[in-house]
Parts: structure tokens; sequence; C-alpha cells
């Protein structure tokens, strides 16, 4: 099928709704930046904060996911090339390859607690709920409202260049929760309480960075009349002139006025909160520093891909395998599925060792482990045999080669 046969039939999110058919005849509004990017929500951007999630995003990013078929006993057997997988292997939409979708994806759910996969093109409208549509293009969407059967989704709209909402069927969205969102998302949760601690800190930054002494001068009689007030504007403006003179910030005042300086520099005590409270997300998530500067270890990786990684990925696939496979795909052994690269977390030579101790222990078949690793199983038959390749089995012998007496050659002969 080419490109121009895909999308004349092809229903798209934006250009086939109800009551509305928008037809462009420019190229729509311009942005400096890409409008469709993820951006973090109250206060979500601090450095800390910013820095576990991108992290998590790009791990997650770098695992490939695909639309294979699988046979009767659940194994990986084929990938299918069809728009689906290519979505999730390739190109999700026009702006975004299938590598910032799923980083995207990881990002806003993080970020939000939900974020829906919305498929934006596809060969026929989702809301006849009709089997065996195809999806050409996705993108990820902020749920805004809720519905029994409904969400309203804010996204991007390629055809004009800037965010839209759409209401549509919930049959028709993948929608992927956090996890961790009692740990991240929830009002009072470590990360939130985290973020404001942080959002305080800036605040206090700034007014300290700001130049403004912020000070309130207690002078020795009171000002009721406009003398007064002037007198009083006067030694303002003295004090000021004292400070901005003065090569080390310096100025004297009268031995009966009192000064008091409302900003305070940042006392240890938030400093102390915020590394309790960054030291408790670590611990709740199954994250570390040493994830951020490199520094991590096999220990502390596999930790963190177990605890963190792997969640979000069901996550993830789950939501997709229920929402854009039909449930007569399903039967027929269709499924979404995530291939890890093992050789990212332990060495080549262990990948190896690990190999042969599960398949001489009969814990798993060569082709067992072929799946894990994400080839395609072998056509041997003994690669789905349990079997010790170092015992002999008696099965495995050949029968012993007899060779013809000389009786037997003698007979022959004579006849």
């Amino acid at each position: 099928m080419t490109i121009k046969d895909r999308f004349k039939h092809a229903w798209n999110a934006f250009r086939n709704r109800d009551p509305t058919v928008y037809t462009y005849q420019d190229v729509g509004l311009g942005s400096s930046y890409q409008p469709g990017r993820a951006s973090f929500s109250g206060g979500n951007e601090r450095s800390i904060v910013t820095a576990i999630y991108n992290r998590i995003a790009v791990d997650v990013a770098a695992i490939d996911f695909k639309h294979v078929k699988l046979d009767g006993s659940g194994r990986f057997v084929s990938e299918i090339q069809d728009p689906l997988n290519e979505c999730l292997t390739l190109q999700a939409n026009i702006d975004q390859t299938a590598r910032a979708f799923k980083q995207d994806v990881v990002i806003s759910m993080l970020d939000e607690g939900v974020v829906a996969a919305m498929p934006t093109v596809t060969n026929q409208s989702p809301m006849t709920g009709g089997e065996g549509w195809k999806i050409y293009e996705m993108r990820t969407a902020k749920i805004v409202q809720w519905w029994p059967r409904h969400v309203r989704l804010r996204l991007y709209n390629d055809l004009k260049g800037k965010q839209e909402e759409i209401v549509m069927p919930k049959e028709a969205v993948a929608i992927i929760e956090n996890p961790f969102y009692a740990v991240m998302n929830e009002p009072n949760s470590t990360m939130q309480r985290l973020v404001r601690k942080l959002n305080l800190l800036d605040l206090l930054d700034e007014q300290l960075g700001s130049g403004k002494l912020d000070l309130i001068i207690q002078l020795p009689y009171v000002i009721k009349t406009d003398l007064r007030r002037k007198q009083a504007e006067d030694r303002r403006k003295d004090i000021e002139n004292q400070l901005s003179g003065s090569k080390y910030g310096i100025a004297y005042t009268d031995g009966t006025e009192k000064v008091t300086q409302l900003n305070r520099p940042v006392d240890n005590n938030l400093m102390n909160q915020i590394e309790y409270l960054t030291s408790m997300l670590y611990g709740q998530l199954g994250f570390s520093k040493t994830l951020l500067d490199g520094s991590a270890d096999e220990k502390t990786m596999l930790n963190y891909d177990t605890r963190i990684i792997e969640p979000v990925v069901s996550a993830i696939v789950d939501a997709m395998k229920v929402k854009f496979l039909s449930r007569t795909a399903r039967t027929q052994g269709q499924t979404i599925m995530a291939f890890r690269n093992p050789f990212r977390l332990v060495p080549v030579s262990q990948i190896a060792e690990i190999a042969d101790k599960f398949t001489r222990n009969e814990i798993m078949t060569a082709n067992e482990i072929r799946q894990v690793i994400g080839l395609l199983p072998s056509d041997d038959p003994n690669a789905d045999v349990l079997k010790n390749k170092n015992i002999s089995h008696p099965e495995d012998e050949e029968d012993p080669i007899v060779y013809p007496t000389g009786e037997d050659e003698g007979e022959i002969q004579n006849e």
C-alpha cells in the first residue's frame, strides 16, 4: 500500500469530526519549538524532578515495542509488519519517531499521573467499534475530563499546528496510568511535597538574587503630617544612596532607628527537608543518585530495571494490547511485546554463562532463552527440549554399525 492509498480512505481524528470538516489552504500556524512535545506541569520542571523523569523516560524509550505473533504456547514467533508495528518501531506521527513518542508518553504519565495514547489516523472511525482497524499514526494526549465511557483529550493537531480538545470513547484510547501514582502524583505524595519545597527554595533564591534588601526602618517619630512623611521619605532615600554608593553595601543609621530585614537567608532546615524528601523518594521508587551521574553498579542497575522500568513498560504495553488489538486478534496470537536488550545491563560473557546454566540445569530451553534476548526461535527440534547437553541421553545415541562377518560374506558369495 502506497502512502497515497494509505491516507486516501483514512480516518483522521481532527479532519473527520462531526459536524466540522477541516480543509486547509496554507501550512498552518508556526512555532519556534515543537508544540506537540510534553511539558511539565505545576513546577515539576525543577532540576531533580526533571532529571528523574527524563532518566526513566529515556531508558523506557530505548526498549523496543513490537506487534508480534505468538504460537500456541505463548512464545514469540515473528514480527507482524503492519502500520501499528511501524508506529511502535519507526515513526509514530509526522513529528515524532517511535522512540520520541515513547519518551513523550512516559514523561507525561509520570508528570500527570495518567496519559492517553491516541490513534489520530486510522483506516476507519474508532467510533464504529469494528474489528480489524489499522492505526497509521498516534500521539500522546492529556486527559482533561472523564465520563463513564468517554474522555475529553487535549492533544496537538498537526493539521492546524496547535493544541485542540476532542472527545473520544475510552475503547479507542490507550489510557496509561502511572504505577507510582501514590508516590509521585497524590497531592501529599513524597514527590509533590518535594516539588513544593523546591518551589519555596527557588522563590527565596530569586528574592536574594534580586538585589532587594526588603528593609523596614522604624523611625523615632510618628508619621502623621505631610512634613513628617517627607522627612521619612528623605531618610529612606538617604539610606538607599548610602547602600548604592558603598563599595561593600554598608550604611549607617541613627541610634534611635531600628532596622528589620524581611528576606532572611535560606535556613538549614529547608535544605534538610529537601534532602530528607529526596532520600525518601529514592527509597520508595528504588532510584539512586548514581543512576543520574552514570556511576551505578550492576546491582543498582538491575534493581532499577526491576522496580521502576519493568512496571512502567508493563503499564504501557498492557494498555496498548487491550485498546489497539481487537479481541479476535488477541485470540489469534497477536500481541504487543517489549524486547529488552540484556547486553545493556550485564556483560556479554555473563549472558552466555547464564544461558548455559539455564539450559544445562533444564530451567529453560534454548528457544525460550532466544525469546528473552529477542531472537527468532531456532528450527532445531532440540531447541524446544529441556535437555542437559553435558549428559548423554540414550535416545541421542546412534545405533552401532554392524559389519558383516566373514561367514556371512561367504554365504553371500555362494549365493
